[in-house]
Formats: structure tokens, sequence, C-alpha cells
């Protein structure tokens, strides 16, 4: 009957002392058996492959270890648990283990020449690619920071500068940021609840106000020779002339933007997030425009790499040659988007398209979007949602401005989603005008409604500036004594955490023996008030005569 090999720690008891007895058969047994088991004990672990060539090294260690009692130690410094891991009872064990040693030696050099090596950090560049900007090296970079560059937006000669300029540039940036965060340090310690800008916060507001002013109101003649001149010479292959056309503080804020941006392009093309020119749409061509992308979309792949993009400014619809685009247009029937017209004054109309009833539609006009917002994530469940799409009409038919969508039922009460004004339209006030409209659904609905968040940077801005016109306005037609939020709310469906911060950016709430009192800065009322003058009668305002609508049914 065969005997069962040990599988216990050896030489080692249930409660850690050696067992005389169970060791001595065990020393028998493996010595009868180290004659017929030669190849068994060479195979070895790595471990006791390192733990071999370490006694080679230390011979004198080796022989100290020969005569310790206690049971060894694996090189994780923990006891064996099998005989395969490591074998010393047999009393050949020193001349088996030198054999071994060496067959595992040669095995190990075998294995090692096959395992493939690792790629180090800065070996993710590909330095056969070359900065497609006319006469770039690829040396230096807008940063200040990486010694090449790829890409465009790298490029210090397209941002008509040098390597060196850069270095330096990125040197009193360091500097300033250090400095701006040893402040927030020093004002952390002595943390209070300001509501209100601190005197230092308000001389570097009234020092800012002072160097735009500073700025001139034009170019002069040998300027704007020179500005015409290398825009002649390089075309589209440089940045346009900066300098002149600002205040310095506003370029210089320009270019830390730039230095952020290429930084973060840079960050994520090493980490291998995207690759210059592959599966990125850079232009589209949009009815009249072409017009370039800001954010990458999931396109389909197949017309995401191409670089340029055909999109039908009525159907929406992507195809991938101007060609294409000829005969689609020749015969596309659409002239407005899918829907009803719930709204029309003049030139401008909104119309309501069901994410259920018009799903490609709808689709279409979210991966469109996605190309020029940044945290937008919904691309094909678009059943949920009411989109209002924005037009304006000429004898050709009604072009995209913008739109907003909201959800058929949302329990946070948010009236807007996602909103995007289209490139072409930005800074005409259409913006405000999807911002107001949505605001007149809710008024409608009888509800208060706020966007969703996180907004986007464009988003942000023109929501605040909305907010703001709104209490001014509010501010400029109440005549009581007495004011609530929760009125102002009420009137103007503006939900009450916005009414607060945006009283609070203006510096018209404040704290007083224990009430909160709303100010009513009279000078601020004269500037909006000045601004709504010299603006005049404009269409860019929403007539709510002008609107044609019920909510939906279950909303």
């Amino acid at each position: 009957m065969p005997r069962r090999r040990q599988r216990h720690m050896v030489g080692s008891g249930s409660d850690g002392t050696e067992d005389s007895d169970s060791s001595a058969e065990r020393e028998q047994t493996n010595s009868s058996e180290s004659d017929g088991n030669m190849p068994k004990r060479q195979r070895l672990t790595r471990a006791s492959t390192r733990l071999s060539q370490s006694s080679q090294d230390t011979p004198d260690l080796k022989r100290t270890a020969d005569h310790d009692e206690s049971p060894p130690l694996t090189p994780t410094g923990n006891a064996p648990s099998s005989e395969s891991e490591l074998d010393i009872s047999s009393p050949n064990a020193s001349h088996d283990e030198s054999q071994a040693k060496d067959q595992a030696s040669r095995d190990s050099d075998k294995d090692l020449s096959h395992r493939p090596k690792r790629r180090r950090c800065h070996e993710t560049y590909n330095f056969n690619m070359k900065c497609p900007t006319p006469g770039c090296n690829s040396l230096g970079h807008l940063t200040g920071k990486h010694e090449r560059h790829f890409a465009v937006s790298g490029c210090p000669l397209y941002h008509n500068l040098s390597a060196d300029e850069c270095k330096v540039k990125a040197i009193s940036r360091e500097k300033q940021e250090e400095e701006v965060k040893g402040q927030e340090e020093n004002n952390s310690r002595h943390a209070t609840r300001h509501q209100t800008p601190t005197s230092k916060q308000s001389r570097y507001k009234e020092q800012v106000s002072e160097m735009r002013k500073g700025r001139s109101s034009g170019l002069q003649k040998e300027q704007k020779e020179k500005h015409m001149e290398h825009r002649q010479t390089h075309s589209n292959t440089r940045e346009p002339l900066l300098e002149n056309i600002t205040s310095e503080y506003d370029l210089e804020l320009f270019r830390k933007a730039q230095a952020r941006a290429s930084e973060d392009l840079e960050k994520l093309r090493i980490q291998g997030q995207i690759t210059e020119g592959s599966n990125m749409i850079k232009t589209i061509l949009f009815g009249r425009y072409e017009l370039d992308t800001w954010y990458h979309s999931p396109y389909p792949e197949e017309y995401a790499r191409l670089g340029r993009l055909y999109v039908c400014e009525f159907c929406l619809k992507y195809m991938k040659s101007q060609t294409i685009l000829r005969r689609h247009m020749a015969k596309c029937v659409w002239k407005h988007p899918p829907g009803d017209e719930v709204y029309r004054k003049g030139g401008i109309s909104v119309f309501e398209v069901d994410g259920k009833k018009n799903k490609i539609y709808c689709q279409n006009l979210c991966l469109l979007a996605k190309l020029f917002l940044d945290h937008k994530t919904l691309y094909y469940d678009v059943e949920p949602f009411l989109f209002y799409v924005m037009t304006e009409a000429d004898n050709t038919g009604c072009h995209l401005v913008g739109y907003f969508s909201k959800e058929k039922n949302s329990f946070l009460n948010y009236n807007v989603s996602c909103i995007l004004t289209m490139p072409q339209y930005m800074r005409q006030g259409f913006g405000k005008m999807l911002i107001d409209f949505s605001y007149l659904l809710s008024k409608v609905e009888e509800k208060v409604g706020s966007p969703e968040r996180p907004l986007s940077d464009l988003g942000l801005i023109s929501y605040r500036s909305y907010w703001k016109e709104v209490l001014l306005r509010y501010m400029y037609n109440f005549q009581g004594k007495e004011i609530s939020i929760k009125e102002i709310s009420q009137e103007t469906a503006v939900n009450p955490v916005d009414i607060v911060s945006t009283l609070q950016s203006l510096q018209m709430l404040k704290y007083w023996k224990g009430k909160h009192l709303v100010l009513k800065r009279q000078d601020l009322i004269d500037e909006w008030r000045a601004k709504e003058i010299k603006r005049g009668n404009s269409n860019k305002t929403i007539d709510p005569s002008s609107l044609k609508w019920t909510p939906p049914k279950g909303t």
C-alpha cells in the first residue's frame, strides 16, 4: 500500500513545539524515498531558487543554518508549507540541492530570455511623429515643461513664441501659483464665514478694472499693417497676432488658459486616452458654416476617424463626404425639426420634439451637441426627455440655433438637463433666450425650476448673467418696503438657492442682528437700466403671449 505524502509543516506540531515521534518517522520515510525521487526534488519554485543562489554567495551563513534545528524559512519569511517548496530532511539534501541549483538557474535564465521587456513611461512618445506646423522642428512645448511636442496645441511656433520664451513664462506662472497658494493657506488658517469679498479682493478687483480701462481703443496704422502681413504670410498655419488688441491682463489670462489646456491634452496623450489625428473629428460642415469642434463625440468609428464630418442642418444626418451631402440635400424633405411648433415670433421658432417619437433625430442632436459640450453623457437613451429646439427661419428653411432638453418627469424639478447654443450663434443673445424660455415653461407649469448640475463653463456664465438680470429687473419694478425671497421665486420661477447665491455675488445679502436682509443697491440697478436703454427694443427676448403650449400629461 503506497504511503501518503505528508502536507504538514516540517517538524511543527499544532501547539508550535516539535513532535519527536512524527519527526523521526518523516525523516526515515524521506531518506528512503530520496534516491528514487530525484526529479521531484529538482522541481524547485522561484523562491527556493533565489534562496539557493543567496546561500551560494554566503557559505558561512549556510553552514550555520545546517546546524540550526529550527524549521527553515522561505524567502517570504514564513515556514515552508509543503515538501515541494523546500526539503531538508534527506541526508543527501546538500548534494541534491547543488544539482538542483544548476538546473533551476538554467531554467530561470531560459524563462527570462523569453519574457517580454516592460515599456517605460517615457517610451510612450512616437519620435517619428512631427508637428504639423510648417517649419517647426517639434522641439519645445507651449507649457515650458516638455522637451518635444507633436500637436498644434503644444507648438510654440504656432503661438508665435519660442521654446525659451515658453520656459520663462512657465517659471513665472509657477511663482504666481505658489504665491496664490500661500495666500489661500493663510486665509484658511483664519477662516471665517465671509459673505462679502475681503478688502484685498476688492483692491485686486479695482486694479483689474483700471488695467482694463487702460487698453487701447484700436490698432494703429502700423500695427494693422503688421497684423495683415502676418495673416497673409502664414494664413491658418499660425495663430493671429494678439498683442495690442486687448489689455495685457486679459492677454496674460488667455495665455495661461492656453498653457493649461495644452498641459491637459499632453497628459491625456501620454496616458493613451487620445491620439493626435485619430478618432477625433476636427471640423464639421453644417449648412453655410464650417465649425471647429471643441470636444470628442462618440460618433461611429468609421465616421470619427475621418476628421471632418458633413451634417445636414435640417435632419442632422451625418455623412462622410461633400458629394454624399450634396445628394442628400437634393432629396431631403425636412426644412424644420420634427415635432410641434410651440413658439413663434418673427423669425424665431421653438419646436418641442419627443425623444420617444423622434428617436433618431434626438440621438443625432445629442451627438452633435457633444462636439461642443464637455460634461454631456447622454447620447442614445433619449426616450425619457423632451427637446426644445430653437430655430431661425429664412427662405431656405428653419436653421438650428440651439436647444435644451428636460426630463418628462423630474423629481428634483429640473427644467433643463442639457443646453447648447450653436457656435455660430453665440454672443448674440440666443443663449439667454433659451434660458428664459425654459423658465417660461416652468411658470406655465406653476413650478420652480433649476438647471441640472454640473453646468458647463459657458452655461454657468450664461445662467449667472440671466439670474442677475432677473433679480435687478425685479428690484427695479418693486415698490414695497419688505421683500421676500419666496415671493421672488414664485414670480420668476427661479429656485431660491439660485436667488440667494446670486444675491451674495452681488453683495446684496447681509446678515444683521440675527436676520438676513436684502439690500437694494441702486448703483447696480442704474447700471443695468442704462444697458437696457442702450440695447433698445431688441427682438432677442421671449414674448409669453407667443407661446402656444400646454404641459404634457404626466409631468
